[in-house]
């Protein structure tokens, strides 16, 4: 099949010029993308002319628009915002396209933002066609902190009347179609100091996280029983040994990045100098072993289960706060609180618990006799891309759409070390993304499955 006349440089080039807009989305330190990212991207749309809107929510941006005629057949989705960085964990500038080989290092370069560069480019071919179909797309700003933007154009389509029959949200990773995910909560437990004074000697302890088989800090892709948490590893030593805590700090980045190393210090009571240590951390911190094995039911298979990982821990006033990334095939908050605060009334009594979920929000689960998932694998089979539908361990903006009835997949390069240091895109795959993304969307207009 012929690819799309691009060249392999200019697609590296467009994601070289996205990778270097410092997109962060750090909610807890209150960083969040400006408008230069989408502004690019809709500059460049515009000189291949081809019109869209910017829409704004709470200070966070999307490109959105439309080719084509008739009524809305598939919308591509991606987005340009990131997770944070810790720059000594990497070996390259994060916010530079730095190619080694068949691999381009860059923070967004495989999440999200060569599928940015993939997307735009597909579009610009599509809109040089007479599409008996409208095909939508949108570029967002928000997926890494819950994406309010994509719930917001889903919201938007479903009352204009326009929602798609497909979706391909190219925020997917592996060249493979991704037909599964799994819904997410937050929790946050709030447990208040108690500190004492007691004499014993003073110790610290470093535990780092160990992902021997996947190289990704994504609380996601976290598998307990191969990979090692430092949070849950604390707690682990601490539910073994008879010391009390004194401090905690750690590398954390957000509620869904597992932090790459935690610093424990703490007393062995005995002889030695008064030292004031912290009961209620202590327990709080013992209780995550209990917690991340919450006996959670789930309503559909996933092949993932259902996992909790304790990513964020503060302390804020007189309180300790330990936030838990919940990741299940469940509709069903009611249910996962029940449990939670049964594991806490045996642990800690004396915690308090919020959960956090968006209720418009679903999971992803399409059947693979679908045509977006049947073309798609037809497809790359004729890029000599072999692949089998698969589930994604993470969330995606796709979760907004599927309620609707939307039949969507997720979809990406291939890649690596997904909000992790180090983080990569494979060239090679990236090179041929673009025309399977035109090819996979003409296809679905035409009915040619």
């Amino acid at each position: 099949m012929k690819i799309l006349m691009v060249g392999t440089m200019k697609i590296v080039e467009l994601l070289s010029e996205l990778v270097e807009f410092e997109t962060v989305n750090d909610p807890v330190k209150g960083i969040k993308p400006s408008k230069d990212c989408p502004k690019f991207v809709m500059d460049i749309l515009s000189s291949w002319g081809i019109e869209t809107e910017l829409i704004e929510k709470d200070g966070y941006y999307a490109v959105y628009g439309e080719i084509g005629d008739g009524k809305p057949k598939i919308l591509f989705m991606a987005h340009f915002d990131v997770v944070p960085v810790n720059r000594e964990e990497w070996n390259t500038e994060p916010f530079k396209l730095v190619i080694k080989g068949n691999k381009a290092y860059g923070r967004g370069s495989a999440d999200d933002k060569g599928n940015v560069a993939s997307v735009m480019l597909a579009i610009k071919e599509l809109s040089k066609m007479d599409l008996e179909g409208k095909v939508l797309f949108a570029v967002t700003g928000d997926e890494e902190i819950g994406g309010v933007l994509a719930m917001h154009i889903a919201e938007k389509l479903r009352n204009e009347g326009k929602l798609p029959e497909y979706m391909i949200n190219a925020d997917g990773i592996g060249m493979k179609p991704i037909i599964r995910r799994r819904k997410g909560f937050g929790v946050t437990i709030s447990m208040p100091s108690e500190k004492v004074k007691l004499k014993g000697t003073l110790k610290k302890r470093t535990f780092r996280i160990n992902t021997p088989i996947v190289e990704t800090r994504h609380a996601a892709y976290f598998l307990p029983g191969v990979d090692a948490h430092p949070m849950i590893a604390v707690s682990h030593f601490l539910r073994n040994s008879n010391v009390l805590v004194v401090s905690l700090e750690g590398k954390f980045l957000k509620g869904n990045v597992v932090p790459s190393e935690v610093t424990l210090k703490y007393l062995e009571v005995g002889d030695g100098e008064e030292i004031e240590v912290d009961l209620g951390l202590t327990r709080l911190l013992k209780a995550i072993i209990p917690l991340v094995r919450a006996p959670i039911k789930t309503e559909k298979y996933s092949d993932y289960g259902v996992s909790i990982t304790p990513n964020l821990y503060s302390y804020q006033g007189d309180k300790h706060v330990l936030r838990l990334d919940i990741r299940a095939m469940s509709y069903s908050q009611e249910a996962i609180e029940m449990i939670l605060k049964e594991i806490i009334r045996f642990n800690i009594p004396n915690a308090e618990i919020t959960i956090r979920s968006n209720e418009k929000a679903g999971y992803l689960f399409t059947h693979p006799e679908e045509k977006i998932v049947t073309t798609m694998l037809k497809i790359l089979e004729e890029f000599d891309q072999k692949a089998e539908p698969v589930e994604g361990p993470g969330a995606a903006d796709s979760r907004f759409f599927t309620p609707y009835g939307v039949k969507a997949i997720d979809f990406g390069p291939k890649g690596g070390n997904i909000h992790g240091p180090n983080e990569y895109v494979d060239i090679e795959s990236l090179r041929v993304l673009p025309e399977m993304y035109k090819e996979v969307a003409l296809r679905l207009i035409k009915g040619q499955f």
